[in-house]
């Protein structure tokens, strides 16, 4: 699924026009962005929680020479998913 279909999909879901449906996927990713880069977590209770964490700086080796290359530290944005989410994926629903 795409951005398009997300957007869609929304819409049909909501009882949203497509474009307003676009307005806010857009500002909720705008929401979630601005929150990462000041370092907070979003979490969606269900759904999962972003988060940046903090990756140490390590060596690694390029494939193609087998040569040693230092990677830099750096901050990653990760998600981890909710409960509900987990178990609608895997098929593990309690009935």
């Amino acid at each position: 699924m795409n951005k398009n279909d997300l957007v869609s999909q929304v819409a049909e879901r909501a009882g949203l026009t497509k474009r307003d449906s676009e307005r806010a996927l857009n500002a909720f990713m705008q929401a979630v962005e601005e929150a990462l880069s000041r370092g907070d977590r979003v979490s969606l209770v269900g759904f999962g929680t972003f988060e940046v964490r903090e990756r140490k700086a390590r060596v690694g080796r390029n494939p193609q020479t087998g040569q040693s290359i230092r990677i830099p530290a750096a901050r990653v944005p990760t998600f981890k998913a909710g409960k509900s989410l987990r178990e609608t994926v895997t098929g593990n629903q309690k009935r």
